[in-house]
């Protein structure tokens, strides 16, 4: 008997080809542009060369996941904080989205 299970976890489906450049726009539209798009094209610039090294799409396909997710979750957090609710013990993002292998 194998101890490893008999199903794979089904990945992702990665991102559409024009992702990344929509993003780009998306956040250069937006009132955080300023600390967003340094952050962004930091990040990008990163799994670019992981994924130079590693033959892989995947380190691109986690930074647009990642910042995908960081724009949708921004209204409510922007909600959250106009609230005037204690944000003292939050979580960091990677802590809820994982990191990359």
């Amino acid at each position: 008997m194998s101890a490893q299970p008999d199903h794979a976890p089904v990945p992702p489906a990665p991102p559409a080809p024009a992702a990344a450049a929509q993003l780009l726009a998306q956040l250069r539209a937006d009132n955080r542009a300023r600390t967003w798009v340094p952050a962004f094209e930091q990040d990008w610039a990163r799994a670019l060369e992981d994924s130079r090294h590693s033959y892989s799409l995947s380190p691109l396909h986690d930074v647009v996941r990642t910042w995908q997710a960081r724009i949708a979750a921004a209204p409510a957090v922007e909600a959250f904080l106009a609230g005037g609710c204690d944000d003292s013990d939050g979580v960091d993002l990677a802590d809820v989205l994982g990191t990359r292998p």
